[in-house]
């Protein structure tokens, strides 16, 4: 009779598919939050003190397996969304939409 020995290693190569999807997410925070200022620097109707710019941040939730890319700066949202009197300046989400391959391309390098 023959002896059948069966290792399983599928904890460890998660482990490794995780860190890589981590490494990937904070590559794509990186570069939205990037993206996301230079859209509110190529804004031509904009109040230039950078404040809002410069809050711009992105955090990987490795539980979520997500990336959030915003800011805590109070007028954000008016600023992103509009007002009765100003057109919306949609930073954040042109910053995504203009960038979906290049995300799509972070995350599958990291993957393979």
């Amino acid at each position: 009779m023959a002896n059948i020995r069966i290792d399983d290693h599928s904890a460890e190569y998660l482990g490794d598919v995780n860190s890589a999807l981590s490494a990937a997410l904070e590559g794509v925070g990186i570069h939205i939050q990037g993206e996301a200022a230079d859209e509110l620097e190529n804004t031509p109707r904009r109040v230039d003190t950078g404040t809002l710019q410069r809050s711009i941040t992105h955090e990987v939730v490795d539980a979520e397996k997500a990336v959030y890319v915003g800011t805590n700066v109070e007028y954000a949202i008016y600023v992103h969304e509009g007002t009765s009197k100003m057109a919306p300046n949609r930073f954040l989400k042109n910053a995504v939409e203009r960038n979906k391959e290049q995300i799509t391309d972070y995350i599958k390098k990291s993957l393979s």
